[in-house]
């Protein structure tokens, strides 16, 4: 990890020229969102609602699973007709739990969304005082350590169109 937060660094000294010249900050993001009350407060409404609705989640599995095991038990009493609809109605029901978890806790379920909704304006407040500081400090660059992640970078030292243009594909 220090390897590669050392190898960003030295790779944007060269890219941008004068190392000297270019004033870094480091953060920890974590260290400035554990002590948001925000940022608390947010994470206990995720953790009730997830509770929540893994609780209706679970319910409907539980009824899948109470379908099963009573269709397992009449087994041997139920027609080809009824073995069919039973074993329908156990996979319509497992269907359905299934679609529930996907819809709250998929990759852009429910508990994804109201994470981002919740998390944007915490992030605003850190992105705002990051540029405020990095502005007034006269830093060029800011990474978080906890994830060597760049957190704010001035847009002067974004060498990419020097770069496109020396590769022949700029103006």
């Amino acid at each position: 990890m220090k390897k590669n937060l050392f190898a960003l660094l030295a790779l944007l000294w060269v890219s941008v020229g004068s190392a000297s010249a270019q004033k870094l900050a480091l953060v920890d993001m974590e260290y400035i969102l554990g002590k948001m009350p925000a940022y608390e407060m947010m994470n206990r409404q995720l953790e009730d609602l997830s509770k929540k609705w893994q609780q209706e989640v679970s319910g409907q599995e539980a009824e899948a699973q109470a379908l099963y095991k009573k269709y397992q038990s009449d087994l041997v009493f139920l027609s080809a007709e009824q073995k069919k609809m039973r074993e329908e109605e156990i996979v319509t029901t497992e269907k359905a739990a299934y679609e529930l978890k996907r819809k709250y806790f998929g990759p852009e379920g429910e508990l994804m969304k109201r994470r981002e909704s919740l998390m944007k304006p915490i992030q605003d407040e850190v992105w705002k005082s990051l540029k405020d500081l990095a502005l007034a400090q006269g830093y060029h660059v800011i990474i978080d350590k906890a994830s060597s992640k760049i957190v704010y970078a001035d847009p002067s030292v974004d060498v990419s169109a020097i770069v496109l243009q020396k590769m022949g594909f700029g103006k």
